[in-house]
């Protein structure tokens, strides 16, 4: 009887090869006796079947079934095997791969972060105008019996009554509250070491003490202390006193302020 299989990996032998192993294994077992108890049925019947059947066909047979059911286990365990090997490799490429999305995400976070810290940072030391959409008035120096110097020791931004006032760049608020003729006014000792003041204003919004930062609403204008009518006196100094005014406009175009 001929037995066949189909190529692959695990090949079997032919049945000759097969048998010729079997016949050395059983002349193994036959030393230890294993042969003979298979073989006994066969010797005990006449001389011309045991010629023709010693047993040993049985054994043939027996061993290639044994021959066969090993190969069968060692054909599932290798299987089993490269099913663990592939699992294992799939799990660890979804662990690079989820390794690499966690480093990308936090690469993408940490830039996110250092944008808006460089962004704040920009703001933070950006200069804008005290009141949106205005323009100068009067200029700085001019001169009039109104002012006790006799010229102005700033500019003046036309605003409506309760116009919104803002800080004209990043400080800290020095003084705020009544200023003589400067009326209500608030003075902001600025990052960079100059002075900023804001006078005649209707009501003031932050406290000595209180940082403030370009943009930021810090009161509304007025007509308080001695004006002809409602606007905001902008003053730029090097000291926070009366006296000590530099030119506004220059202060403000040398900070990037269209004025």
């Amino acid at each position: 009887m001929a037995f066949t299989r189909a190529t692959g990996k695990h090949r079997r032998a032919s049945r000759t090869a097969r048998t010729t192993r079997n016949i050395a294994g059983i002349a193994t077992l036959a030393a230890s006796g294993v042969v003979a108890s298979v073989a006994s049925p066969a010797l005990a019947a006449t001389d011309e079947a045991a010629h023709h059947d010693t047993g040993l066909q049985q054994a043939v047979v027996v061993g290639d079934e044994l021959a066969g059911r090993i190969e069968a286990q060692a054909d599932a365990q290798q299987a089993a095997a490269e099913a663990a090997a592939a699992k294992a490799k799939a799990e660890a490429e979804a662990k690079r791969r989820a390794e690499e999305a966690r480093k990308k995400a936090e690469a993408e976070r940490a830039a996110k972060e250092r944008a808006a810290r460089e962004a704040e940072r920009k703001r933070l030391n950006t200069f804008v105008a005290p009141v949106d959409g205005s323009y100068v008035s009067t200029p700085y120096k001019a001169s009039s019996g109104l002012w006790s110097s006799g010229s102005h020791t700033g500019i003046d931004f036309h605003a409506a009554y309760g116009t919104s006032v803002h800080a004209v760049g990043s400080g800290t608020v020095v003084e705020a509250g009544w200023g003589g003729a400067y009326g209500n006014n608030i003075v902001v000792k600025m990052n960079d070491g100059t002075y900023t003041q804001y006078g005649h204003l209707l009501s003031i919004g932050v406290s000595v003490g209180q940082p403030v930062t370009p943009g930021q609403q810090i009161a509304l204008s007025g007509n308080t202390g001695n004006t002809t009518g409602p606007h905001l006196h902008f003053e730029a100094r090097t000291g926070p006193r009366y006296g000590s005014d530099i030119d506004p406009v220059a202060y403000l175009r040398s900070h990037g302020v269209d004025v």
